[in-house]
């Protein structure tokens, strides 16, 4: 039986030109003319014999009826891109693992071990993805992502890899050699922050036992790389991952002149959908982090 539908294009000429109530700003979204947008939808509007639009000279209303079948047109191509993209996933090659990490994990923990991956997995290609808010798998198109956080998201399955150890550090000119201070010593000092960790500070002040309230205010960062340039050219205490400080507190670029670390509330994992299970690039990968993670502690 012979479907009666418009074509795609129209529908999507539409729904872009719906959302904006602009034919030029459709047109810009979907890379096309405004004049092969407009024409789009007006064959459309000939084809259900219905106005989908008011137009003026200066702008562009919906009609009732274009209100209802802007709604339902939206959902319909939402749900076909869901599909799409879930069959894409499905039908992968099992060559190539899309990663989403964030930047500074990457980096610093999983670049220095991806060789030993690559060599025992030489069949399999990583794709690594960065951002700095937690990954959506399925709209991202990824197999596998690292997340921080309590390890309790909806939809995935999470793998803990490891913990978290903050530590209060500087630049070695902001104090005297071998000082050790103690928490309330951090009133005297610029505190850095980061803008995804805004609490990092009163966590670190509760986990050393110090109960007083203080102003925490200082310039907020938008990554880790930047604050731990930040921290290293003396412009303020940063209260940072041992896993992202190690190398700098080795070499003395760092110091950290309160002590020891504090364990974090939280840990990094690898999450998956639930039913990744099935392709061997993910299990080869995740069993290959989750044993190389004891490094990591």
């Amino acid at each position: 039986m012979r479907r009666t539908l418009p074509s795609l294009t129209a529908l999507q000429c539409f729904e872009t030109s719906a959302r904006h109530l602009n034919f030029t700003r459709a047109a810009g979204e979907l890379n096309l003319t405004q004049s092969a947008v407009s024409r789009q939808v007006r064959n459309l509007e000939e084809r259900v014999g219905v106005d989908l639009f008011v137009r003026n000279k200066k702008n562009l209303a919906l009609t009732d009826p274009g209100k209802v079948y802007a709604r339902e047109v939206a959902g319909i191509l939402e749900r076909l891109e869901s599909e799409t993209l879930q069959l894409m996933a499905a039908q992968q090659s099992d060559t190539v693992l899309n990663l989403g990490t964030y930047p500074t994990f990457g980096s610093r923990c999983l670049i220095p071990m991806l060789q030993d991956f690559t060599t025992a997995h030489p069949d399999i290609q990583l794709d690594l993805v960065t951002g700095t808010e937690p990954f959506d798998l399925l709209g991202q198109g990824l197999d596998v992502a690292i997340q921080y956080g309590e390890g309790d998201w909806p939809g995935v399955t999470a793998h803990r890899i490891t913990g978290e150890k903050n530590i209060v550090v500087c630049s070695p000119d902001l104090i005297s050699a071998g000082s050790e201070l103690p928490p309330s010593a951090i009133k005297k000092f610029t505190l850095l922050r980061l803008r995804s960790r805004l609490n990092a500070w009163r966590s670190w002040l509760r986990s050393k036992g110090f109960r007083e309230t203080i102003s925490i205010s200082g310039p907020c960062f938008q990554d880790f790389g930047m604050i731990i340039r930040a921290a290293q050219t003396g412009l303020g205490l940063a209260v940072l991952p041992t896993l992202y400080v190690g190398d700098e507190l080795a070499a003395g670029r760092l110091v950290a002149p309160f002590g020891d670390a504090v364990d974090s509330e939280n840990a990094y994992y690898l999450v998956h959908l639930p039913t990744a299970v099935k392709a061997k690039k993910i299990t080869a990968f995740r069993d290959w982090l989750l044993h190389n993670a004891r490094s990591l502690g």
